[in-house]
């Protein structure tokens, strides 16, 4: 699928990341070197914690895994006035948690658009798992329960194809009777014809403009097309070339 043209002539720089946590390290210490390189130039970043309830818990943890890398963290929770937080950032942080209330609260913040108009402007982006849905054109990917209800499902629209982050294989000795990740993305395609990486943990996406969006990490992805079977993605392929 073509990238549509709408997304022609961005300056997006994107670090999208499948789960801040992943198993035998600590909060974002498996893609730290990646994140040090995306906020190379970044002295202060910018971090959304609404889709978590304890926002002073979770600035603090961001702040001390950010911390070695000499990133200084703020939280957006801490502004008197969000939206001018955002434009004067120097790079944006949207951490995981629960999607649908954290688009809820960037809707009722008046967030969208700022963030939008400012990563299109050049301004470094970065997420992880809900906030990594954030980037796509909307949530109907999450793995989230909707515990509140935004006023859309509509997101930033960074890429053009959805993500599911989290992904998982399923288990072929497994006794759970369940929908698999699998099958309840083969849904969403039977009423959407957008595209799906399933974004295992340990894996990201490092986008800059329309023509890099390389998949890192160490354990790959799956993309889901309509009308086509599930295809293993290898860490190094570009999804900008992938998907033409």
């Amino acid at each position: 699928m073509p990238f549509p043209a709408r997304f022609d002539d961005l300056m997006k720089r994107l670090l999208l990341i499948s789960s801040s946590r992943v198993h035998g390290s600590d909060f974002l210490e498996h893609c730290r070197p990646a994140i040090a390189q995306h906020l190379a130039e970044t002295k202060q970043l910018l971090f959304v914690p609404y889709a978590l309830a304890d926002h002073d818990g979770y600035e603090k943890i961001v702040a001390d895994a950010l911390a070695p890398i000499g990133i200084e963290v703020n939280s957006i929770h801490r502004a008197e006035d969000p939206v001018t937080a955002v434009t004067s950032a120097e790079a944006i942080f949207i951490g995981g948690g629960n999607s649908f209330r954290l688009l809820k609260t960037l809707y009722d913040l008046n967030l969208i658009e700022a963030i939008r108009n400012a990563v299109h402007s050049g301004t470094p982006y970065m997420g992880s798992s809900a906030g990594t849905n954030m980037a796509c054109p909307t949530i109907r990917t999450s793995n989230d329960m909707p515990i509140v209800e935004p006023p859309s499902f509509a997101a930033f629209g960074f890429i053009p194809f959805q993500i599911n982050p989290h992904f998982l294989d399923a288990d072929p000795n497994s006794t759970h009777k369940g929908e698999t990740r699998e099958q309840r993305l083969a849904e969403y395609l039977e009423e959407n014809s957008v595209p799906v990486v399933g974004l295992r943990e340990g894996s990201w996406l490092d986008v800059e403009g329309d023509d890099k969006c390389l998949l890192c990490g160490s354990t790959g992805a799956i993309a889901f097309q309509q009308g086509q079977p599930p295809e293993e993605v290898k860490a190094g392929t570009d999804l900008c070339s992938f998907f033409n």
